[in-house]
Protein backbone atom coordinates (compact mmCIF):
# COMPACT_ATOMS: atom_id res chain seq x y z
CA UNK A 1 0.00 0.00 0.00
CA UNK A 2 1.30 3.23 -0.77
CA UNK A 3 1.50 6.87 1.20
CA UNK A 4 -1.17 8.43 -1.00
CA UNK A 5 -3.82 5.23 -0.53
CA UNK A 6 -2.72 5.38 3.70
CA UNK A 7 -3.37 8.69 3.93
CA UNK A 8 -6.97 8.59 1.63
CA UNK A 9 -7.96 5.44 4.34
CA UNK A 10 -7.22 7.31 7.03
CA UNK A 11 -9.14 10.67 5.73
CA UNK A 12 -11.91 8.42 4.78
CA UNK A 13 -11.97 6.76 8.63
CA UNK A 14 -12.11 10.24 9.99
CA UNK A 15 -14.81 10.81 7.90
CA UNK A 16 -16.76 8.03 8.73
CA UNK A 17 -16.39 8.33 12.33
CA UNK A 18 -16.94 12.23 12.34
CA UNK A 19 -20.33 11.32 10.47
CA UNK A 20 -21.05 8.51 13.24
CA UNK A 21 -20.35 11.19 16.23
CA UNK A 22 -22.39 13.78 14.33
CA UNK A 23 -25.20 11.15 14.03
CA UNK A 24 -24.61 9.95 17.82
CA UNK A 25 -25.50 13.33 19.32
CA UNK A 26 -28.11 14.52 17.25
CA UNK A 27 -30.11 11.49 17.76
CA UNK A 28 -29.55 10.52 21.14
CA UNK A 29 -29.94 14.70 21.79
CA UNK A 30 -27.25 15.26 23.69
CA UNK A 31 -25.83 18.19 24.95
CA UNK A 32 -21.90 17.86 24.07
CA UNK A 33 -20.28 18.57 20.76
CA UNK A 34 -19.24 15.77 18.08
CA UNK A 35 -15.85 16.25 18.37
CA UNK A 36 -15.69 15.74 22.23
CA UNK A 37 -15.84 11.74 21.26
CA UNK A 38 -12.74 10.28 20.58
CA UNK A 39 -12.45 7.56 18.50
CA UNK A 40 -11.57 4.74 20.78
CA UNK A 41 -13.84 6.05 23.60
CA UNK A 42 -16.10 3.63 25.39
CA UNK A 43 -19.53 4.30 24.53
CA UNK A 44 -21.09 2.48 27.42
CA UNK A 45 -20.16 2.37 31.21
CA UNK A 46 -17.10 5.20 31.59
CA UNK A 47 -17.32 6.40 28.16
CA UNK A 48 -20.62 7.99 26.82
CA UNK A 49 -22.89 6.23 29.41
CA UNK A 50 -25.37 5.21 26.58
CA UNK A 51 -27.89 2.27 27.87
CA UNK A 52 -29.58 -0.22 26.03
CA UNK A 53 -32.91 2.20 24.97
CA UNK A 54 -30.04 4.41 23.53
CA UNK A 55 -28.61 1.38 21.61
CA UNK A 56 -31.89 0.72 20.20
CA UNK A 57 -31.90 4.61 18.82
CA UNK A 58 -28.56 4.23 17.00
CA UNK A 59 -29.61 0.57 15.53
CA UNK A 60 -32.01 2.34 13.73
CA UNK A 61 -29.91 5.49 12.81
CA UNK A 62 -27.10 3.24 11.51
CA UNK A 63 -29.39 1.45 9.76
CA UNK A 64 -31.06 4.94 8.00
CA UNK A 65 -27.63 7.04 7.67
CA UNK A 66 -25.57 3.86 6.27
CA UNK A 67 -27.76 1.48 5.09
CA UNK A 68 -26.42 -1.37 7.52
CA UNK A 69 -28.87 -3.49 9.36
CA UNK A 70 -26.95 -4.39 12.56
CA UNK A 71 -28.07 -7.47 15.01
CA UNK A 72 -28.23 -8.44 18.95
CA UNK A 73 -25.10 -10.30 18.30
CA UNK A 74 -23.05 -7.50 16.97
CA UNK A 75 -23.10 -5.86 20.58
CA UNK A 76 -19.31 -5.56 20.31
CA UNK A 77 -19.34 -3.18 17.35
CA UNK A 78 -20.97 -0.36 19.71
CA UNK A 79 -17.30 -0.30 22.17
CA UNK A 80 -16.22 2.20 20.45
CA UNK A 81 -16.81 5.02 17.28
CA UNK A 82 -14.14 3.21 15.78
CA UNK A 83 -15.41 0.05 16.08
CA UNK A 84 -18.44 1.57 14.55
CA UNK A 85 -16.90 2.69 11.54
CA UNK A 86 -15.32 -0.25 10.89
CA UNK A 87 -18.83 -1.86 10.67
CA UNK A 88 -20.69 0.33 8.46
CA UNK A 89 -17.80 0.78 6.51
CA UNK A 90 -15.78 -2.73 5.97
CA UNK A 91 -13.13 -0.96 3.42
CA UNK A 92 -11.49 0.68 6.55
CA UNK A 93 -10.71 -2.70 8.41
CA UNK A 94 -7.16 -3.14 8.72
CA UNK A 95 -5.81 -5.24 6.32
CA UNK A 96 -2.53 -7.38 6.91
Amino acid sequence: MTIDELRAKAAERQQTCSQIKKMIVSRLDLEIEPDWITDDQPLFGRGLELDSLDVLELYVAIEAEFGVALYDSEMAVFGSVSRLADEVNPALRATA
